[in-house]
């Protein structure tokens, strides 16, 4: 009898960047596939610009919460979760970090590190508020790397029905995800792997 895959994301950001929306939509991707999931949620002043983490398992699980040592992957909307939150990945684990590659950064860590400029981007396209989506089509394409449970077809459907009737907001959404799956710029070598970047 084969065993089921699972899946362990711990989102990380703080307040007004969108970790919850997104970790639903991750958690409705799953759903949709027919995959049992757990989302737990931690806020730390969430309306003042506090952390806010959440942790999304998909697969047979019996506790919502993330050991330390035991995420696949960290989607982190800002450039300090990493230090903060990298602690949850396990060894050959992924990091899709908001951020030009961190100056205190080390080669050491024993997971894979991809870093993106949301910021930037979100700038570009006159709507700070697509940060969240912006990381999470980053994070999407970053599955062959990793390793996600869906891809971008899979959120464009849970967008598509998430927000129908929401015509204008549907379009920036879908724009955001594909900007985020497909960002301009160059790469950067980072040990042991290429990271894309925007500065």
């Amino acid at each position: 009898m084969s065993t089921s895959p699972t899946y362990q994301i711990v989102i990380s950001g703080v307040g007004g960047q969108g970790v919850l929306f997104i970790t639903r939509l991750l958690a409705e991707a799953a759903i949709a596939k027919g995959l049992p999931v757990f989302t737990s949620e931690t806020h730390g002043m969430a309306q003042r610009g506090g952390t806010v983490i959440s942790h999304l398992k998909v697969g047979r699980f019996f506790s919502p919460l993330i050991n330390p040592g035991s995420a696949d992957g960290l989607i982190a909307l800002k450039e300090e979760s990493l230090a903060q939150h990298g602690g949850y990945l396990k060894e050959g684990g992924w990091a899709v970090v908001n951020g030009s590659k961190a100056m205190n950064d080390t080669d050491e860590a024993p997971f894979s590190k991809f870093f993106f400029n949301a910021d930037h981007v979100a700038g570009e396209l006159n709507n700070p508020k697509t940060l969240n989506l912006l990381m999470l089509g980053f994070a999407l394409s970053r599955g062959g790397d990793g390793g996600l449970f869906c891809n971008l077809d899979d959120m464009t459907g849970v967008l598509k029905k998430r927000l129908s009737g929401k015509k204008e907001l549907l379009e920036k959404s879908i724009q955001a995800l594909n900007a985020g799956a497909a960002p301009p710029g160059h790469g950067v070598k980072d040990s042991p792997c290429s990271v894309p970047t925007i500065s």
